[in-house]
């Protein structure tokens, strides 16, 4: 993987490309500009086939025409030719003169275990059961509460317990996201000076791989409810900083970890509304050493307005599934202040997910 950009290029990169995009948005007929926005779930369905069909994976090899690649996929020629005609006009895949397809920059992120794959995000955005969460979100915007216990029956967590195979396509999607914001996190936070990082409801411990695997002067605790079965010590073993970590089996209102100098708390309090916020991070904070650090790693929403980010999409999709929310610097401010804790700086990265780092008062 190439080295990544600073945040500052990024950002100045997404202004540009925000620009051109608004730019072609003016320039088309109104009608027609909303008309490509309201048909863009209609491309998420085409990658969605595209990952479970994995045509992206039949290429590897060089182009193929849709024949080929159909006998490999188990579909019908016609409409797969149909399908990757579609997606080559968004250059995912390229249609050859001779009539093969080949892959794309973009098609190669469909394969799954690719650098960054995609591949398991497009299979749970277009999950059926995926759509039918979004065919709710009226519900929750007219009331203010997630439309998914009252669809389900239950929240959002016990649901994806209940239904094994859809909680697998989940936290693969889920998985893959969070995989692609570990390099930018460590290229863009100094984690050298703390002696103990505790990873609070880490998962199996990707992101503290890394930041050991940085600073070998460090020692680590992963803390997560399911590090028996997530496989977590095998991976930390497999990474080769297993003899600098320590497990802890704990969930998210569980007694904490004490005695570190750096608690990350990684996409968890977007997750819950204030209340149990508090909760988590008033247990943080008892269990932290004096000063001790907090870092909160979340897509913190720009103040700018009409400026696109991808917390603003992601906030939706909390609301309507748990109740949660992405925050503005200002609001995690106010947030912090409530815990005991004090906002020191907020963290560029890279990617959408920034460092929210603050000190105990």
């Amino acid at each position: 993987m190439p080295p990544l950009p600073p945040a500052r290029v990024v950002r100045a990169i997404e202004g540009v490309r925000s620009a051109l995009q608004g730019l072609t948005r003016k320039l088309a007929p109104p009608p027609f500009a909303l008309l490509e926005l309201v048909q863009g779930a209609m491309v998420s369905q085409a990658l969605y086939v595209a990952a479970e069909l994995r045509v992206a994976e039949t290429l590897t090899d060089g182009p193929l025409r849709p024949e080929q690649i159909a006998r490999r996929t188990g579909s019908d020629p016609d409409t797969l030719h149909r399908l990757l005609r579609l997606l080559a006009s968004y250059d995912v895949f390229t249609e050859l003169k001779d009539g093969r397809f080949k892959l794309t920059p973009m098609a190669r992120a469909l394969i799954e275990g690719a650098p960054m794959s995609m591949h398991g995000i497009a299979l749970l955005m277009g999950h059926p059961i995926h759509w039918e969460d979004w065919g709710r979100l009226a519900d929750a915007v007219r009331t203010g509460e997630p439309s998914l216990p009252k669809l389900r029956g239950m929240s959002a967590f016990e649901f994806l317990e209940a239904n094994p195979e859809y909680g697998a396509v989940f936290m693969g999607g889920m998985g893959a996201m969070s995989a692609t914001e570990t390099e930018p996190l460590l290229a863009a936070y100094d984690f050298g000076r703390f002696g103990t990082v505790v990873d609070f409801c880490g998962g199996r411990g990707d992101l503290l791989a890394g930041v050991l695997r940085k600073v070998p002067s460090a020692r680590g605790v992963l803390s997560d409810p399911r590090v028996g079965i997530n496989g977590a010590a095998a991976y930390l073993q497999e990474q080769g900083v297993s003899e600098r970590c320590s497990i802890a089996d704990g969930g998210l209102f569980d007694p904490v970890p004490p005695g570190g100098d750096a608690y990350i708390l990684k996409h968890i309090v977007h997750d819950w509304p204030e209340p149990q916020v508090l909760e988590i991070l008033g247990n943080v904070r008892e269990a932290m050493n004096p000063g001790g650090r907090l870092l909160l790693m979340e897509m913190v929403v720009p103040d700018k307005l009409n400026s696109p980010h991808a917390g603003k999409l992601t906030d939706l999709w909390l609301m309507l599934l748990v109740g949660g929310k992405e925050r503005t610097r200002a609001q995690y401010a106010g947030l912090l202040a409530q815990a005991g804790f004090e906002l020191e700086r907020v963290v560029q990265t890279p990617a959408a997910i920034s460092v929210v780092e603050a000190v105990r008062r």
